[in-house]
């Protein structure tokens, strides 16, 4: 048995989403698409397709060694390509996931000067702040921003993230300004769903010493911009990345609090499937966020 090519006609079985279809796709009859499949599971040892004269699915042993047949056809195809092309450009799609409001605002400048660097590769962006299955998804790289990453992730930060307290200034006319940390408890907070510290903001002094302020939020909601906008109309105070909220701070529409006492650590990463079989469409990737990122960073931007 060649495994290659039985990988090749079992993952084209499961992408045309059935052995007739993927026949028809490669070119070759339904007996031989169903005896390379079977052929390959003898080879494992294990089952990876549940067939009925109705339907099919992939059972935990084939969703597991589908995302990973995927990922090595795609560097086999990818080192095919460079060989032939004499190149060392990579090619082929590359399948991105990243926050909303994070895409919008500052990744869409720097993936046009990737595609201009690599312009034979293609994107597929998808702007959700939902946290993808990379392997169940087929995402090759997924930007998340958080301040703590799950054990076991894989993962390479890329920039870290300012975070800052401001409120618009006609709503601390009328409510005033809070001077300690503590004095938030007795004002109108807008927060963000998934802070992972929740309704406890944290808060650090000049000293070192650190303490978590319970705020009865106004408003809760999975959206930066929606919360900005209400801070903007006098809602009340929010706790956001400075990405966020830099256009407001620069026109004055919202002004910094509390700026001696530093909240916490927020960082954008990339995460990946793994690291030993990195594609290197996915390393030039990453190697260019830090890059174009990195130096936004340092330059205040």
């Amino acid at each position: 048995m060649d495994l290659l090519a039985a990988t090749r006609v079992f993952v084209q079985v499961v992408d045309a989403g059935g052995f007739a279809r993927a026949a028809e796709a490669l070119d070759l009859s339904n007996a031989v698409v169903t005896r390379q499949v079977a052929a390959l599971e003898a080879h494992l040892g294990a089952r990876l397709l549940n067939r009925t004269t109705r339907r099919m699915s992939l059972t935990d042993a084939g969703e597991d060694f589908h995302a990973r047949a995927r990922a090595i056809l795609e560097q086999v195809a990818e080192a095919e390509a460079v060989a032939a092309q004499g190149a060392r450009n990579p090619v082929g799609l590359l399948k991105l996931s990243a926050p909303l409001s994070y895409g919008i605002s500052h990744l869409a400048p720097v993936l046009a000067r990737f595609r201009e660097r690599y312009p034979q590769l293609r994107l597929d962006v998808d702007l959700s702040d939902r946290l993808v299955d990379l392997a169940h998804e087929g995402v090759d790289v997924a930007l998340r921003i958080t301040s703590r990453l799950d054990p076991g992730v894989v993962a390479r930060r890329i920039v870290a993230l300012d975070i800052v307290v401001c409120a618009a200034p006609g709503y601390l006319q009328r409510r005033g300004t809070p001077r300690t940390p503590a004095e938030l408890a007795a004002h109108d907070t807008l927060s963000f769903s998934y802070l992972w510290a929740g309704d406890e903001w944290p808060f650090t002094d000049a000293s070192g010493r650190r303490e978590q302020v319970r705020v009865r939020p106004a408003v809760h909601s999975s959206n930066g911009e929606l919360l900005r906008e209400l801070a903007i109309g006098g809602a009340g105070i929010i706790l956001q990345p400075r990405f966020i909220v830099e256009d407001a701070l620069r026109a004055g529409t919202l002004v910094p609090i509390l700026e001696s006492y530093r909240t916490f650590d927020l960082n954008l990463y990339a995460v990946y499937l793994s690291q030993r079989l990195l594609p290197r469409k996915v390393r030039v990737f990453i190697d260019f966020l830090v890059e174009a990122l990195g130096s936004e960073a340092a330059n205040g931007r």
